[in-house]
C-alpha cells in the first residue's frame, strides 16, 4: 500500500515573484511605480479615478506577460512528487501555475481575471487578448474592474486558506514577511505538531525544533529546503 503523502502548505509572497523581475507590492519608499497604494489599490481610488487604477493594473498585467517562473516556483511545483502540496499565495500573478503547481489559492485575487464593480467577489474572464478598459461593463451594469482585493475589502478566500493551514503537516513561508493582515494571521491556525520552514533573507524569528529559518532569498532558499525536506518524506 502506498504511503500517504504529508500535507505541505506554502504561504508565498512577493519575494518569490521578485526574482522573476516583478516589482514587489511595496518597495522601501512605500510607492508602487511612483503611486501610493492608496491611489491605485482601494475602493476609494476606484471611485475617484478609475482610469488611473485601470492603467496601473494594465501595466502590471502587461509586465506579467514578459516574465517567466523562476527556480523557486519550479521547486515548489516539484514538491508535489513527494507531498500533497497546497500553495496559498498573496501574489496576483500566475507564475505558480505556469511553473506547474496544481493547487494554488490566491488570497488577494488574480490579475488575469476581472469582476463587476457591483460584485467584486465573482471572478470573470478578461476580454480575449486584452486587458479591461473604462468602456467595459458587465451585464449587471457595473464597470469591469480588476479582480484584486484592495485595501479595505474583505479577503473572501481567508476561510478556505485557514482550513488548509489547519490540516498541514509542514508549513513553508517564502517570499513574505507576513506583515499584512489578515494573511499574517494564518500561521496561528497551524497544528502544534506541524513543522515550519521560513525562507527570508532578513528573518525576524529564530530557529527552534519546530521552526527552521533559511536566511536566503526565495530561489537560493528553496534549493536548500528541497534537500532538507528529504527527511520529511
Amino acid at each position: 500500500m502506498a504511503k500517504n503523502k504529508k500535507k505541505l502548505v506554502v504561504l508565498s509572497g512577493a519575494g518569490v515573484s521578485a526574482e522573476s523581475g516583478l516589482k514587489t507590492f511595496r518597495d522601501g519608499d512605500g510607492l508602487w511605480e511612483n503611486h501610493s497604494v492608496y491611489d491605485v489599490a482601494t475602493p476609494e481610488a476606484w471611485l475617484k479615478d478609475p482610469e488611473l487604477v485601470l492603467s496601473f493594473y494594465k501595466a502590471r498585467w502587461e509586465q506579467m506577460q514578459t516574465v517567466k517562473p523562476n527556480a523557486a516556483h519550479f521547486a515548489l511545483a516539484d514538491l508535489e512528487e513527494n507531498f500533497e502540496v497546497q500553495i496559498i499565495t498573496q501574489n496576483i500573478d500566475d507564475l505558480h501555475e505556469r511553473a506547474g503547481s496544481s493547487k494554488v489559492l490566491h488570497l488577494h485575487g488574480e490579475i488575469n481575471l476581472c469582476c463587476s464593480e457591483r460584485n467584486p467577489y465573482q471572478a470573470l474572464p478578461l476580454p480575449e487578448g486584452r486587458y479591461i478598459n473604462s468602456e467595459d461593463y458587465h451585464e449587471d451594469g457595473g464597470k469591469l474592474r480588476p479582480f484584486v482585493v484592495w485595501f479595505g475589502e474583505s479577503v473572501s478566500m481567508l476561510e478556505p486558506a485557514i482550513e488548509m493551514v489547519q490540516q498541514a503537516d509542514i508549513l513553508i513561508i517564502v517570499g513574505t514577511s507576513l506583515q499584512v493582515y489578515p494573511a499574517a494571521s494564518l500561521v496561528h491556525y497551524l497544528p502544534p505538531k506541524a513543522k515550519t520552514y521560513v525562507i527570508d533573507p532578513n528573518p525576524i524569528l529564530s530557529s527552534s525544533e519546530k521552526l527552521v529559518i533559511i536566511q536566503e532569498k526565495a530561489v537560493a532558499g528553496m534549493e536548500i529546503l528541497k534537500k532538507s525536506l528529504q527527511n520529511e518524506i
